[in-house]
């Protein structure tokens, strides 16, 4: 089989919420989330085996609501988070809780259950992000790299600061911060920046951008107007602590200097419909991935403007002295920006768009009919970061 050919997989139910299994770094592991008005709704498990080529997947019943958004704790593979659809004196409130999976489902396995005999597992229900004074969770995001006791949960215009106590069971309100202004300001998405010790957080509301700084509460930047509509996601560049991407209704992808923020580094146009989310590659920052409703998943090599923007850099002593001067003439170039690939495998508008938190080279794309791509770099591109 082509080694870069895509794996598909069918939910048989609309979906729109995607995450790696971020503190799993061995097997490659993504949960997604769906949303179903009739039945049950599920969190489905998908492990892909590479060696193989194939998808084993365990399905948890998630019977709380319609799945808007999932994320994973980054320290314990048993833990996530959802924003879900509750019903509730004839009003749609989305809420927020934080569920474990059942014990021999938290590691990637490659044995898929037999169909006959796999039925559906409850999640066990850890703490509710309490949501009394607010009705609508857009997001809940974990603090990286800690112990997942962090987490961040954005509802209307409130930013929600949460510890998370006794093994999880209990969600603490440390502090909050709102958005102060005219109109109906309502954030829709947020990211954790890895940089700055993790104290940084960045939220989308409306055109939008705001930067914040966690232990105050207090905004750190703004950046009014980042996109002519809706600002539908954003990233942080793993490896350059100023950079932020974001990505909107206005079709474009946008990479920001936080420290200069009066217009963007650069401008992505290859999309012609929202684009729903953007993912920098958390190893190397110059592979940018979105999503978008034109039903293409876009895979950029943003080099100019990433850690790396000589490509690769090579030692003195690794260059015999006939390449040398080829080599010098080629180091003063930087290289150029350029679209690496786009997939098609999608019939339906691309929700979500992430990355495998195993293995660098490998993503996985989800559009609303339920189907999930999972897709490689191409080996050539992959061979030329690397060597």
């Amino acid at each position: 089989m082509e080694d870069d050919a895509p794996v598909i997989y069918g939910l048989e139910f609309q979906a729109r919420a995607l995450t790696p299994q971020t503190a799993e770094t061995d097997a490659i592991r993504f949960l997604v989330g769906t949303q179903s008005l009739k039945y049950d709704n599920q969190i489905h498990i998908i492990d892909f085996d590479d060696e193989n080529n194939i998808i084993n997947k365990n399905v948890l019943l998630h019977q709380a609501g319609e799945i808007w958004h999932i994320s994973a704790s980054p320290a314990d593979r048993g833990v996530l988070a959802t924003c879900y659809n509750r019903t509730s004196d004839s009003k749609v409130l989305t809420c927020a809780a934080v569920w474990r999976m059942p014990k021999e489902l938290e590691s990637g396995s490659h044995e898929s259950p037999d169909d006959s005999s796999s039925t559906a597992q409850t999640l066990e229900l850890l703490c509710h992000l309490d949501n009394t004074a607010h009705s609508n969770m857009a997001c809940v995001v974990w603090e990286p790299m800690g112990d997942g006791k962090k987490i961040i949960s954005l509802a209307d215009n409130h930013i929600l600061l949460w510890d998370l106590q006794e093994s999880s069971s209990q969600a603490v309100l440390a502090s909050s911060a709102s958005l102060e202004g005219k109109g109906q300001l309502k954030f829709t998405s947020g990211r954790w920046s890895p940089h700055h010790n993790c104290t940084q957080v960045a939220t989308a509301n409306d055109t939008t951008l705001r930067g914040w700084d966690t232990r105050s509460m207090s905004q750190i930047y703004c950046i009014e107007n980042a996109h002519g509509q809706l600002v539908r996601d954003l990233d942080f560049n793993p490896n350059k602590q100023y950079y932020l991407a974001s990505c909107g209704d206005d079709c474009k992808v946008k990479f920001w200097d936080t420290r200069n923020v009066t217009e963007p580094v650069k401008t992505l146009e290859e999309h012609s419909h929202w684009v729903w989310n953007v993912r920098y590659n958390h190893s190397h920052d110059q592979l940018v991935l979105t999503g978008s409703s034109d039903s293409r998943v876009i895979l950029s090599n943003m080099v100019s403007i990433s850690s790396e923007p000589f490509g690769h850099l090579v030692d003195d002593d690794d260059i015999s002295d006939q390449e040398d001067h080829r080599s010098e003439e080629k180091s003063k170039e930087p290289l150029q920006d350029n679209v690496i690939a786009t997939y098609e495998e999608h019939e339906d508008s691309v929700y979500a768009v992430d990355w495998s938190s195993a293995d660098p080279w490998l993503f996985a794309s989800l559009s609303y009919d339920g189907r999930l791509v999972i897709n490689r770099v191409p080996r050539a591109l992959k061979y030329h970061i690397l060597l």
